[in-house]
């Protein structure tokens, strides 16, 4: 993987910011497009092929669609350029699943079960030009003239392997130099080197306890499981909020204002709390491309349900090929359709932080559907937690404790309120950067010295 590459990095973004930094506003996409696509082919060349046919194929529609004449052609090409962008999605991604399941339903036929490999980032670069089309369509935009402007937005290398998804909208005036981007370069660096500070010195560790009490959870116990899924709880959110902070802090250096992704989300108090909380892009995303179009809560509670339904299937799948991601979304389309029709008043009437435990047990357990390879190995996890058996509850499994009250407290503002009360009382630029230097300087030495380094949300 590209970030497992630190000789790379620290030749590649250097220079990029150099060069983008050399050349005037209107012409940083020249420069920034070519970095873009050598940052995508170092860890998967043949599939940049597939990225430009992406391009071209999205710029030609977008410039089909908005054109001022031809008004009866315009929902024909939006139907054609979805229908495209999906069929990518499922060649690559779903093909392997689709074949698999009908070749294990007929196993006598002989039916072939093909396994593409998974370009990376693929859906979150169609995601984004799937919404750059139906934009163009509804007129939230008009149609980008630039080949090079659209195709260096696609493939903006600091969130395209794992988001946040950027809708063209929301950086079109970045993109051709019209308007600053609110965050500092201070900023930038500040947020980059926290995103790395959660991924590796955080999520890292986490994952390796719940590697550990995943390969044979009845021998672990039920104390130990619950710590596992526990950790992988927490390596799951910092290692997705963690890149999305670093792909937010390189953008900021590039003259880009990427959405928030992350606002604390294991702090809620519902499930529906939950899902403003956590990967708002994609939540945002589903909303207002499946969900409002599928009518939303507009046309009764029975449509709202299935509309739910359907919303919260496609999210699962989209964060797999797999029925256990189907599952999990199901899972969650039925959590928050109780919320909403079936016991809306209920959590009301329950106490604040009885309402957040609930809410964090509902969403661990979801977490384990997610995790599993299958759905024999989330039932077999699911018993141990709640068989009360005893396991190899060792010092060694204790002396995660440490570890995890840590990223307990750093999964909550108090850190950061911490920090802006010491503000106050001194010059906060020097600590600042000393911490920001520190931090980055052990960063680099842990990837360097350890080979345990998955980014979760790569394989999406």
């Amino acid at each position: 993987m590209v970030f497992s590459s630190i000789p790379f990095l620290f030749l590649f973004l250097p220079a990029v910011l150099l060069l983008c930094a050399a050349v005037p506003r209107r012409w940083r996409n020249c420069a920034l497009l070519p970095a873009n696509l050598l940052f995508y082919a170092y860890g998967e060349p043949v599939y940049v092929l597939l990225m430009l046919a992406s391009i071209a194929v999205n710029y030609g529609l977008g410039l089909a669609i908005g054109h001022p004449g031809g008004q009866s052609r315009k929902k024909p090409l939006l139907v054609l350029g979805v229908a495209l962008n999906l069929l990518g999605l499922l060649v690559f991604k779903y093909a392997g699943l689709l074949t698999g399941t009908l070749a294990a339903l007929f196993p006598g036929a002989g039916l072939p079960v093909l396994s593409p490999d998974l370009p990376i980032g693929i859906s979150f670069y169609t995601f984004q030009a799937m919404s750059y089309v139906i934009d163009v369509y509804r007129g939230a935009c008009r149609a980008e003239r630039s080949l090079v402007g659209f195709a260096a937005y696609i493939s903006l290398f600091p969130q395209l392997i794992a988001g946040p998804i950027v809708r063209y909208s929301d950086i079109r005036e970045q993109l051709r130099g019209d308007a600053p981007c609110r965050l500092t370069v201070h900023g930038g660096v500040r947020l980059f080197v926290i995103g790395l500070a959660k991924k590796v010195l955080l999520a890292n560790p986490l994952g390796l306890l719940w590697a550990e009490t995943a390969a044979d959870p009845a021998a672990a116990g039920t104390l130990c499981a619950w710590m596992g899924l526990a950790a992988y709880s927490l390596q799951l959110y910092f290692d997705f909020s963690g890149y999305s902070d670093m792909a937010r802090g390189l953008g900021a250096l590039l003259g880009f204002d990427f959405c928030v992704n992350f606002d604390y989300p294991y702090l809620s108090r519902s499930v529906t709390e939950f899902w403003r909380r956590w990967h708002i892009s994609l939540s945002g995303w589903f909303r207002d491309y499946v969900y409002i179009p599928l009518g939303g809560s507009r046309r009764g509670t029975g449509r709202a349900c299935l509309n739910l339904l359907i919303t919260w299937a496609l999210t699962g799948l989209w964060h797999g090929a797999g029925w256990n991601f189907l599952a999990w979304g199901v899972y969650y389309g039925a959590l928050l359709m109780a919320e909403k029709y079936l016991f809306p008043r209920l959590p009301l009437r329950l106490p604040g932080a009885l309402r957040r435990v609930l809410t964090l047990l509902a969403v661990m357990l979801g977490w384990l559907l997610f995790a599993s390879d299958s759905f024999g190995a989330a039932l077999r996890y699911l018993g141990v937690l709640f068989s009360l058996t005893g396991g190899t509850v060792t010092g060694g499994a204790l002396s995660w404790v440490p570890l995890g009250l840590m990223a307990c407290v750093a999964a909550t503002p108090l850190g950061v309120r911490l920090w802006a009360r010491l503000e106050k009382r001194r010059r906060r630029a020097v600590p600042e950067t000393a911490l920001a230097l520190a931090a980055l300087i052990l960063c680099t030495a842990c990837l360097v010295s350890e080979s345990y380094n998955p980014f979760l949300y790569f394989r999406f």
